[in-house]
């Protein structure tokens, strides 16, 4: 692998992607691409990084590389690119498969490093960003893959450092979603691991909740002789984990019971703050962006980087400068007719409700409007009745047609109208079927300053932002 001097990249602007061509391209690698001529939130970091990803998919793009990394999307192991590279000999893996090469140094020729790795079904983006950021500004210099596009207090989700530690999302979809269901976690062998929490997701992988924890304990048992895992022990499905792990573990939480133990959470306008009982030993810690539930990921970001070595003093510091990511709560500008606009990626019942609750914390006065574009007929369905508790917690609710998944057929029934239908019966709600819809309707609402507007979803509706506010000011910091 070592001797490999051109990686071409299938699917380049995927955020799963996207940073490990940028770590290849700071490595000194020869870096090309192709995906669809769409704009996506990646485009920015990888004009940045010089690379410029070409339209379409061909197989003349991939005449000439050395190695080819492929997503599961864009017809996975089907994409004639994919095909092509098969058929003449050159080394086709995946996208998990890649985290997992270039994490042991394997691709990309360092050899002595120490992998972390973060999953659980919420959190793990920014709980990943949180620990790269601590042991960066701790001088570490780590190396990263962070499944988005711009961490603004940390950089691009892709970098290559120079110290020993390789910090990575680790993601539970399936490594190929038609030829190989491996879970893609499970391509990484950390020597730290991190599981935030464990619920239903993705019921086109997973039938049920027992197989989602079953495989995080799989991936935790990954976990050599000399390694620990780091968890949340509020957590039911982690508690049942837990009774079947005989490795070293440190749990956290506000049970008692957790070795690190959150407690007195503050939570206003200007972000959060709480403590750390762990061992007789009392820690205050504070953020600037809002929700408890980043209290909860800060806290397992503090207890990798104490294990890593790094001060108290340092992690606080680290942690009062952590602006939040891409697609996480983001802000994005205010209207001119006042409102202000975020946008957000929760795409599942309990990451809705921790982002609205959130909102409603940082503006307990104002009226929370949210957009909301449902993702995939299958999550839709199993979650229907927990959707319509979690999107009520807004004064407000815009309802898009459901971004459906190439990876699935369409499902007649379960719809957005069914949505709005039930939600009808608690808070005000439309249906704004295409995005086009989505926005005119909301220019011609003219939200006021009392009102805040928030773009929800793991689709597309993060576009609208722009055409929203194109005709007003720009965006401005809140």
């Amino acid at each position: 692998m070592k001797e490999q001097k051109h990686i071409h990249f299938v699917g380049i602007k995927g955020v799963g992607v996207a940073p490990l061509a940028i770590i290849a391209k700071e490595v000194g690698f020869t870096v090309s691409g192709s995906d669809i001529v769409d704009g996506f939130i990646t485009d920015v970091i990888l004009k940045k990084a010089g690379i410029i990803p070409l339209v379409g998919f061909e197989e003349m793009h991939v005449v000439g590389a050395d190695l080819v990394i492929t997503t599961g999307a864009h017809g996975g192991y089907d994409n004639e690119e994919v095909v092509y590279a098969k058929k003449n000999g050159i080394p086709v893996i995946t996208q998990g498969e890649a985290v997992g090469k270039f994490m042991n140094g394997e691709i990309l020729g360092a050899h002595d490093t120490i992998g972390i790795s973060v999953t659980g079904t919420h959190g793990k983006t920014t709980t990943t960003a949180l620990i790269a950021k601590i042991l960066k500004d701790a001088h570490a210099d780590p190396s990263w893959v962070i499944g988005t596009s711009e961490i603004p207090s940390l950089g691009s989700g892709g970098h290559f450092g120079k110290g020993q530690y390789f910090v990575a999302e680790a993601d539970e979809y399936a490594n190929e979603p038609v030829y190989d269901k491996t879970p893609k976690l499970l391509l990484q062998y950390p020597k730290i691991a991190v599981i935030t929490n464990i619920e239903h997701d993705h019921p086109d992988v997973y039938a049920t909740v027992d197989e989602v924890r079953k495989t995080f304990l799989q991936f935790a048992n990954h976990l050599p002789k000399d390694g620990f895992l780091v968890t949340c022990g509020d957590d039911m499905q982690v508690q049942t984990l837990l009774k079947e792990f005989s490795g070293k573990v440190s749990t956290y939480g506000f049970s008692e019971r957790n070795m690190f133990c959150i407690k007195n959470v503050s939570k206003s306008s200007e972000g959060i703050s709480w403590n750390i009982m762990s061992e007789g030993k009392t820690v205050s810690l504070s953020m600037s962006v809002p929700g408890e539930h980043n209290a909860f990921n800060a806290t397992a970001a503090y207890i990798v980087a104490m294990h890593c070595g790094v001060s108290d003093e340092d992690i606080k510091k680290s942690l009062l400068t952590f602006s939040g990511t891409k697609r996480r709560l983001e802000y994005v500008g205010q209207l001119p007719s006042g409102a202000l606009l975020y946008d957000d990626y929760a795409h599942h019942p309990t990451e809705i409700q921790k982002t609205l609750d959130a909102l409603k914390e940082k503006y307990p006065s104002k009226r929370i409007i949210c957009v909301f574009q449902p993702h995939t007929y299958s999550r839709t369905k199993l979650l229907f009745d927990q959707f319509i508790d979690s999107l009520a917690i807004s004064d407000e609710i815009i309802m898009s047609d459901i971004y459906s998944s190439k990876r699935e057929a369409y499902d007649s029934t379960v719809s957005s109208a069914m949505l709005v239908e039930r939600l009808f019966q608690y808070k005000p709600v439309i249906l704004a079927k295409t995005l086009q819809d989505v926005v005119k309707y909301i220019n011609q609402h003219h939200y006021g300053d009392e009102s805040v507007i928030v773009t929800m979803g793991a689709g597309d509706i993060y576009t609208v932002a722009n055409q929203i506010l194109e005709h007003g000011s720009a965006p401005v910091v809140s």
